[in-house]
C-alpha cells in the first residue's frame, strides 16, 4: 500500500496495530507516523518498529492519508478541534474508542468527511487480533475494505452494524483482559498442586489457545467440544459441575452485560 497510515497517540492499543502492522508487512515502517505528548514513549517505538515520529498532532494529520485517533475518549474533542482544518479531503479517519459514535465524531469535524470507526483489541500485538468495523455514508465500500485490509494484517475483521459494537467491545475488545485472569486463576490452582509458576502459566496459555484453535477450525459447537471432553464420573466432568455450581457461566454474561451496558452509557454521555 503507497497510502500513509497516521497515529495521533501511540498508548497500549495504537503500539499493538502498530507493531502488528510492522510484523505483518501489510504497511511498510516507513508510511506509518505516530504522535504522542510523551517523547521518550516515540523514542521507544521508533526505535522498536522504525516508524516516523513527531510530538506535532498537525504534522501527522497532514501527512496521513489514513489517520488513526488513538487517544482517549475525553480528548477526541481537543484532538480533532487541533486538526480538522488541516486533513486532506480524502483522509479516511478511524477511530479506535469506545463510546464514540460515528455521529458523534461528524459533528465533531462539522464538515463531510470519511469515519471508519473500529474496535480493535489487544491481540493485535501477536497478529491475533480481532476488530469490528463500520463507516459512515461519506465514506466508500472501498474505503472500509482498505481499512479492513489494514487490519486482517494483525488478525482477523469483520464489518458490523454500529448497533452492535457495544456487543462486540463486551465479547472481543475488553475480553482479553477475562481471559488473562482465567490463566491466572487456572495457573494459580496448578502452583497450589505443587507446580511451577512459570510452567503453570505455559500450561494453563497453550491449553487456552488449543481450545481456541479447536472452535475456529473445527466450526463444532463450544458444548460439543466440551462434551467431547467430559468422559462418564471422570475428571473433567467434576471441574465443569463445580463451575456450574460456582455460576461460572452466569457471570461471565453478567460481566459481558456490564461491559456493554458500560459502552452503551459512555456513548450516550
Amino acid at each position: 500500500m503507497d497510502k500513509i497510515i497516521g497515529f495521533i497517540g501511540c498508548g497500549n492499543m495504537a503500539q499493538a496495530m502498530i507493531g502488528g502492522i510492522v510484523e505483518s508487512k501489510v504497511i511498510e515502517a516507513s508510511k506509518i507516523i505516530t504522535s504522542n505528548r510523551s517523547y521518550e514513549k516515540l523514542e521507544n517505538i521508533k526505535n522498536k518498529y522504525g516508524i516516523s515520529i513527531t510530538m506535532d498532532n498537525k504534522e501527522v494529520a497532514k501527512k496521513a492519508d489514513i489517520l488513526v485517533l488513538a487517544v482517549k475518549p475525553n480528548v477526541y474533542s481537543d484532538v480533532i478541534n487541533e486538526i480538522k482544518d488541516i486533513i486532506k479531503e480524502d483522509t479516511i479517519i478511524v477511530t479506535i474508542a469506545a463510546g464514540q459514535k460515528i455521529v458523534d465524531i461528524e459533528n465533531m469535524f462539522g464538515k463531510e468527511v470519511k469515519i471508519i470507526r473500529t474496535m480493535p483489541n489487544t491481540p493485535a500485538l501477536v497478529g491475533e487480533g480481532m476488530s469490528a468495523l463500520c463507516k459512515n455514508d461519506i465514506a466508500s465500500d472501498k474505503d472500509l475494505n482498505e481499512v479492513k485490509n489494514i487490519f486482517e494484517g494483525f488478525g482477523k475483521a469483520e464489518i458490523v452494524n454500529e448497533n452492535l459494537i457495544d456487543a462486540f467491545i463486551a465479547v472481543s475488545g475488553s475480553s482479553p483482559a477475562y481471559v488473562f485472569m482465567f490463566i491466572e486463576a487456572m495457573a494459580d490452582a496448578a502452583v497450589l498442586e505443587g507446580m511451577p509458576r512459570d510452567k503453570a502459566y505455559k500450561m494453563a496459555a497453550q491449553a487456552v489457545l488449543g481450545s481456541a484453535k479447536m472452535v475456529l477450525k473445527t466450526g463444532k459447537h463450544p458444548g460439543e467440544l466440551k462434551d467431547m471432553v467430559c468422559s462418564p464420573g471422570g475428571t473433567t466432568i467434576e471441574a465443569v459441575t463445580e463451575l456450574e455450581n460456582q455460576n461460572f457461566r452466569a457471570a461471565v454474561i453478567s460481566a459481558m452485560k456490564k461491559c456493554a451496558d458500560k459502552s452503551r452509557k459512555m456513548s450516550n454521555n
